[in-house]
């Protein structure tokens, strides 16, 4: 279980790490509110599909609050 986590958190370090240009607010907001989501979802103890679909409503909701935080400093 140790080396599954320690896989995905490589792989997830290497595909944020491969970016060729830096993230815009939208893209920023998708990022922190995925996590978030998925972190809530897994404290607050649901099962997979509730874990996942938090983190999917998370990332919604980031990229649209990144969106309009991009847009008002336009």
């Amino acid at each position: 279980m140790l080396r599954a986590r320690i896989l995905a958190v490589v792989a997830a370090a290497g595909l944020l790490g491969a970016c060729d240009r830096p993230w815009s607010t939208p893209e920023k907001g998708a990022a922190v509110g995925a996590a978030a989501g998925t972190g809530i979802g897994l404290v607050t103890g649901g099962s997979f599909g509730q874990v996942v679909g938090a983190g999917l409503i998370g990332g919604a909701v980031g990229y649209l609050g990144g969106a309009a935080v991009d847009s008002s400093r336009k």
